[in-house]
């Protein structure tokens, strides 16, 4: 039998690319590193001057970053804010407004919204519903390209659109000048110039009892030393994806005070023995992020002592970046999927280093601590608790809003003497403590202290401290459908607990009357096998449900 000698291929092995989509790529990049943890950078690049991610710009990215295409088309693939066209396919509009359609939002009449938009705008813009956007305290709220819309109507709306008016606002908040003229940096000098001890600072915040503020509540100092006692180099990771329905404090905080947040930032990694810093901010939050950038540029060219690199990094809309090793993963520019653990991102994180991971709030407070005391920070609270709580409060209340309230209020005390009370006509019914995955309560347990560890007894938990009110015109059934929606949607898909979980507990959901056997053997199928805290935690607004409000679902 003869011999079959194979030709060589004439072309490289894959897609080829195009000379003019690989000569716009370069154009775009121009000399900045074609590193791959720069990936979803690039991405950005491509999709904010296309408006999409054509298949022929994919391809010569990928040349150009020595990448196969499938590692760009998945990454692309993944990420909400990423418009990919394959060949064949049409383009979006050159205009998307997204209309947030999670709970506080779809309180306020985004289902109206939705319905109506498309009909008023015309063909040429895009209409389409978005998970949170993190301005829950201007429901509903539609985003015109990135310029949002607060307390939106179809006439704001399109005014909005017809003005052309699709950047957000910076807002005003302090500078660089402003910061370091009421005393900003100088904690961190004096920490870099020997007069205070990194064994110091973190005893204040030991004795201080700050608990991480993005949810899980780990003690601050504790963490500072676990990542100081691993083997250098070290980093630090910064985590401003606030994505959790009902959030907004992060965004608050930035839009006012963004060198607070910066300066704490560096005591922590001094404190860590940190030699980079890299800030993950979500993508939805355009004028935080130009306030960063701009300020950032001033904190580098003109330092108040030694500073390590600071790298600002762009998320393109995924729920599950929140989750500490999703977001590292984010970083290097990968897929956002949670990892296995064991190791630990304190012991292998960002690029295989240990990492101090920090949500953008629990930083923000460690100059304030330091300087008044831990007995200070420790002397707020109510009902045994200890500390202060910045909670981000949406839906039937007069005055929603981030409100820094003491430790350990409780719900009724929180809307009496800080939101002024319901909204006319409305009568409290329920509440969600903690965001979408903090479970739902009645009124009848308004008297809970709503801190951490004080809510678990009850199947809830506080989370992020974001507190959305309902009354008697809403059903907490209802709510916990928008809910389990936001969870199938917003799956990584990694692990089958939760994808298939969230999917066909949204179906049994559907239903007039609920199936609540099922339902609770999925619950606990999922709690017990999920991966990461999406997949444990999606359960608890439907186990609540069926446990304090029985009467909305038999």
């Amino acid at each position: 039998m003869p011999r079959i000698v194979k030709k060589p291929r004439g072309t490289p092995k894959g897609r080829s690319v195009e000379p003019e989509a690989l000569e716009q790529v370069r154009t775009l990049l121009g000399g900045v590193p074609r590193r791959r943890d720069l990936l979803i950078e690039h991405l950005h690049r491509i999709q904010d001057r296309h408006g999409h991610l054509s298949a022929a710009h994919l391809a010569a990215l990928a040349q150009e970053m020595r990448l196969s295409m499938t590692e760009v088309f998945e990454v692309a693939t993944f990420y909400h804010h990423f418009d990919v066209v394959k060949e064949g396919e049409r383009a979006p509009p050159a205009l998307t407004v997204r209309v947030c359609d999670s709970i506080a939002c779809e309180l306020e009449g985004a289902r109206e919204l939705l319905a109506k938009l498309p009909g008023i705008l015309g063909k040429d813009v895009r209409v389409i519903p978005a998970p949170c956007v993190g301005r829950c305290e201007a429901a509903p709220c539609a985003v015109v390209h990135q310029n949002p819309v607060g307390n939106a109507t179809l006439e704001k709306v399109k005014a909005a659109v017809q003005a052309k008016e699709l950047r957000c606002a910076e807002p005003a908040c302090a500078d660089y000048a402003a910061y370091r003229k009421a005393g900003g940096y100088k904690l961190l000098t004096e920490c870099l110039a020997g007069k205070r001890t990194r064994d110091d600072i973190t005893k204040i915040m030991e004795d201080s009892g700050l608990r991480g503020l993005g949810g899980a509540g780990f003690p601050a100092g504790r963490k500072w030393r676990i990542v100081a006692a691993e083997p250098a180099p070290r980093l630090m990771a910064v985590n401003v994806d606030e994505g959790e329905p009902g959030t907004f404090k992060d965004r608050w905080y930035l839009e006012r005070d963004p060198h607070r947040f910066l300066e704490g930032m560096l005591v922590a990694a001094w404190c860590a023995g940190v030699g980079g810093i890299y800030v993950y901010l979500r993508d939805e939050y355009a004028g935080c992020r130009a306030v960063l950038e701009r300020e950032l540029a001033k904190l580098m060219k003109n330092p108040p002592c030694a500073l390590p690199p600071i790298h600002l990094r762009r998320g393109a809309g995924a729920y599950i970046c929140g989750e500490e090793s999703a977001m590292i993963e984010s970083i290097e520019g990968k897929r956002g999927m949670p990892r296995l653990r064991p190791p630990y991102v304190a012991q292998v994180g960002l690029f295989g280093y240990p990492t101090l991971e920090h949500n953008m709030e629990t930083v923000y407070w460690v100059r304030e601590i330091v300087e008044k005391g831990a007995a200070w920070f420790a002397s707020h609270g109510r009902h045994g608790r200890k500390g202060l709580r910045s909670f981000s409060v949406s839906g039937r209340v007069q005055k929603p809003g981030v409100h820094l309230a003491p430790a350990g209020i409780t719900v009724r005390e929180l809307i009496d003497e800080y939101c002024g009370g319901m909204q006319d006509g409305h009568q409290f019914y329920a509440y969600l403590p903690g965001g979408a995955s903090g479970g739902i309560l009645p009124a009848s347990k308004s008297d809970i202290p709503l801190d951490f560890d004080t809510l678990q007894p009850h199947g809830c938990f506080i989370g992020s401290a974001a507190v959305v009110i309902l009354s008697q015109r809403d059903q907490a059934a209802a709510a916990a459908r928008n809910l389990m929606k936001f969870f199938k949607d917003e799956s990584c898909g990694q692990c089958t607990p939760c994808r298939v979980g969230t999917a066909k507990a949204l179906a049994l959901m559907d239903e007039k009357r609920w199936n609540q056997p099922l339902l609770g053997e999925l619950s606990q199928a999922m709690m017990d096998a999920s991966i990461c805290g999406l997949g444990q935690a999606a359960p608890n607004p439907v186990q609540c449900v069926m446990k304090y409000f029985p009467h909305e679902v038999s």
